[in-house]
């Protein structure tokens, strides 16, 4: 414990402001993008829209497979990547268990290499972003198997009037479901752009800048948001769109 604290001394404050970039880069991304302004929405508060069109439009339709076997494709999806972070999370400790060897490449490509507890202490930082993707990953599946469920309890007779207001529940839970994807999507993203910090201080700026604008261009000015707007939803979604509503 000592010794981490004292390993804490050997970053500059240029680290430590490549650290605090990294992370309202992160936070402020997903804030962005879960709260868009109206001028200009993003791929995920769209499609979140079109999401529970669909859990309207499923109510009257016969047979209901099809619907089902989309949610157990969105199931699978974030079962894959749940694994693989936790895969990511045993390799993780694994090159923290063997950060010496790391410390004898660096050896070999500067004169001066970093105490074995500085590669330890930025593995560490890779490690949580893993860590907070797994987590979101496994609640994003387990929602969407709530989903599925709602989805099961919704009366075949769409003139029941327990129909559409289940529906509309089983759609908002679909709707969190993918915000919790999303999010875990986004921490793999800047989990990735963190192992730069293993080079050094201007390459994590530079990663973390790289990543910042793929996410944004993805959700503000991508293509596929393009196709968004052209095909909005025809039923009008209220402001839980906005990213508010079941946690």
């Amino acid at each position: 414990m000592e010794q981490g604290l004292a390993a804490l001394g050997y970053f500059q404050l240029a680290d430590w402001l490549a650290l605090i970039l990294l992370g309202v880069a992160w936070i402020g991304s997903g804030l962005l993008i879960e709260h868009p302004p109206e001028r200009r929405r993003s791929t995920s508060w769209l499609m979140a829209g079109f999401r529970r069109e669909w859990m309207q439009v499923f109510v009257a339709r016969d047979p209901r497979i099809f619907d089902s076997q989309i949610v157990g494709n969105l199931r699978q999806g974030t079962a894959f990547l749940a694994s693989a972070s936790m895969i990511a999370i045993g390799g993780g400790f694994a090159l923290i268990g063997n950060a010496d060897l790391l410390r004898g490449v660096a050896a070999d490509l500067v004169s001066t290499a970093p105490p074995v507890v500085i590669w330890e202490l930025k593995l560490l930082l890779m490690l949580v972003f893993a860590v907070n993707a797994f987590l979101k990953f496994v609640w994003s599946h387990r929602l969407f198997g709530y989903c599925a469920v709602l989805m099961a309890s919704v009366p075949n007779d769409p003139a029941d009037p327990g129909a559409y207001p289940r529906a509309a529940q089983a759609g908002e839970i679909n709707v969190t479901a993918a915000r919790s994807y999303n999010r875990g999507l986004r921490s793999v993203y800047f989990g990735i752009a963190s192992g730069a910090f293993l080079v050094g201080t201007l390459p994590l700026v530079l990663a973390t800048l790289a990543t910042l604008i793929v996410v944004l261009r993805r959700e503000f000015a991508s293509d596929s948001r393009e196709v968004l707007l052209k095909a909005a939803p025809t039923r009008k979604s209220d402001e839980t769109a906005r990213g508010e509503g079941v946690r």
